[in-house]
């Protein structure tokens, strides 16, 4: 099944290299609709836009909801190169997606089942399903090569 998500993750691999440009921490992401099809793109901006909250996942997520005109994300799937944060995370359930597909798990900030489970919470009214590792060693090798660089 990871294999099915391959062709997205690359995409969201492609937006985390373009965020070495502007010094950003190398994530990717991309929202895909139900059809699979993608309506959603985005890298990290926290150093180029001097935003806390330019994420990607939060640069797609607001990027697919304009595309289709709404905030509620529901059918659609959120692919990552890097675990969700708890912001993050949280911003997926907010927009009602219906999967998180991630590439490495983030033991130090990961909010996806690492360090917190925050989309698996029952206390919320959504969880979306979770798939984790599709092209784990691609998204570690990109980030692991930033922060050598950066030491």
């Amino acid at each position: 099944m990871t294999a099915d998500w391959e062709p997205a993750m690359r995409s969201a691999l492609d937006e985390a290299r373009a965020a070495l440009a502007t010094c950003d921490v190398p994530i990717g992401a991309v929202v895909l609709d139900p059809e699979g099809s993608v309506v959603g793109r985005g890298r990290n901006v926290r150093e180029a836009e001097a935003d806390p909250t330019g994420h990607a996942e939060v640069v797609a997520l607001r990027q697919a909801a304009g595309a289709r005109g709404q905030w509620r994300l529901d059918g659609c799937t959120l692919v990552v190169t890097l675990e969700p944060c708890t912001m993050c995370a949280g911003a997926a359930v907010l927009a009602r997606v219906d999967r998180i597909v991630f590439g490495a798990w983030d033991a130090k900030a990961g909010a996806v089942g690492s360090l917190w489970d925050v989309v698996r919470d029952r206390r919320l009214n959504h969880r979306p399903e979770v798939l984790a590792g599709v092209l784990a060693e691609d998204s570690s090798v990109l980030l692991d090569g930033f922060f050598a660089s950066h030491r």
